[in-house]
């Protein structure tokens, strides 16, 4: 009378009935309601933490890496610093806008490697960070930094004191 629709999915977790097969050998009952022994029924159930993980990735990538799900992302903003060495006003720009991402109770990293901006951008599109913020001495001249969520296809411009609120907004969505 109903339709079935035939999908692919994946296995992320399974349920086994076991009977009395273990229960019987390790003498395992219970009185039932006329007070006679019953032998267990047992079952058992496994989830694939890995599949999960699979099945994730599968379902959130593109042609540059991973799209991390902000709930299990390893982190949920990574701070790309310009010349975080060389600069000072850069590190310590990055530097203060990381304490303050961790004051709020968000999951950051910064990326004080000191790699090309392209080498850096590359690597954290390829492990799927939700958000990027790129400090550079031109964009605190301006009072601003670059940031990309990483299902957008560019960057946007976002000032310094709205950052925080920027970053909610953007996670609600």
């Amino acid at each position: 009378k109903g339709q079935l629709a035939i999908c692919r999915g994946i296995e992320v977790g399974h349920v086994f009935y076991l009977g009395t097969k273990y229960s019987a050998a390790m003498g395992a009952s219970y009185l039932d309601e006329n007070g006679k022994s019953q032998t267990l029924e047992m079952g058992c159930y496994g989830i694939g933490i890995t599949r999960i993980l699979g099945a994730c990735i599968e379902q959130n990538h593109d042609a540059r890496g991973m799209i991390w799900p902000e709930a299990i992302a390893p982190f949920t903003v990574v701070i790309c610093p310009i010349a975080y060495e060389r600069n000072a006003a850069v590190r310590e720009a990055a530097d203060r806008l990381h304490a303050q991402l961790q004051e709020a109770g968000m999951d950051v990293v910064l990326d004080d490697r000191g790699e090309r901006p392209g080498a850096m951008f590359a690597d954290w599109e390829l492990i799927g960070v939700p958000h990027r913020l790129v400090v550079s001495e031109r964009g605190l001249a301006a009072g601003t930094l670059e940031y990309q969520h990483r299902r957008d296809e560019a960057p946007t411009s976002v000032r310094l004191d709205g950052v925080l609120a920027h970053l909610r907004q953007r996670s609600q969505s």
